[in-house]
């Protein structure tokens, strides 16, 4: 009989013991289940925490001018001016808002501006000494327009996290308003009694543009991107009294822009 009980203790035993290591190595396990699982982390350099709704950039920009216009055509055949002198630097700065998953409402305002000094080509003052003046002209372009990405900007990959693509290029329209500045002083030929005077003469004011552009987005770092743009602007502006008989002035041009740009 006391052979019995402790026979029966030690299956009692036995079987009270046994689950404690299974439920030590289930334990065991389970750290080792989330070990393998921190993928997202591993990815952080390229994740966001949901899809970005605005962006802000700034870029330098290149203004190639048409200069199609008879004034300009006049002050580059009197004057040792080309039409690529009209060519100048400038800065420009980007605020979008997104209103699809690719496309964007984008706001931006451009600054250009030029000067050269010159002579006239044919003509010398009494003492032959060569006649000289100065051209400058500035424009400031504030326009809003549709911003559309060709490829998607990025991959939702839970609900919380984005992984935005690298490269991502767009084209896009818009209108706005450009105001601009033509001025040039220094000495002039008045062609009626070939006398020389000196004077300054100006036109500025407001005028409607219309752009068409395409560029590309290249990821550095999460939201921060480098961008490349080519933009095209038609706009045509009135002249003052100072430029009678003159058509209005050309103020259409290429633009050729590179900056960065911030996705939060």
């Amino acid at each position: 009989m006391h052979s019995a009980f402790r026979l029966a203790g030690f299956v009692v035993a036995s079987c009270l013991l046994l689950p404690a290591p299974a439920a030590a190595e289930d334990q065991q396990a389970q750290p080792n289940a989330q070990q393998t699982g921190p993928a997202p982390s591993a990815r952080s350099a390229d994740f966001l925490f949901g899809r970005p709704k605005r962006s802000i950039g700034i870029r330098g920009n290149w203004l190639f001018a048409r200069a199609g216009s008879d004034l300009f055509d006049f002050v580059t055949e009197h004057l040792t001016l080309d039409k690529e002198h009209f060519n100048s630097p400038g800065i420009g700065g980007d605020v979008a808002f997104a209103l699809t998953p690719r496309a964007q409402l984008e706001a931006s305002v451009e600054m250009n501006r030029m000067a050269r000094g010159s002579e006239y080509r044919a003509f010398v003052d009494n003492n032959l000494l060569p006649i000289e003046q100065r051209t400058s002209m500035r424009t400031t372009q504030v326009s809003a327009g549709i911003r559309y990405a060709l490829t998607p900007r990025g991959e939702d990959v839970s609900r919380l996290a984005w992984i935005p693509r690298r490269l991502v290029p767009f084209v896009g329209a818009g209108a706005g308003v450009m105001y601009y500045q033509f001025q040039q002083t220094g000495d002039f030929v008045d062609f009626v009694d070939l006398s020389v005077f000196r004077d300054s003469f100006r036109s500025q004011g407001w005028a409607p543009t219309a752009h068409v552009l395409g560029g590309v987005d290249l990821q550095i770092y999460r939201g921060l991107y480098g961008t490349v743009q080519g933009r095209y602007t038609k706009a045509t502006g009135e002249l003052t009294s100072d430029f009678i008989d003159f058509d209005p002035l050309d103020l259409s041009g290429f633009r050729l822009s590179a900056g960065i740009n911030v996705l939060f």
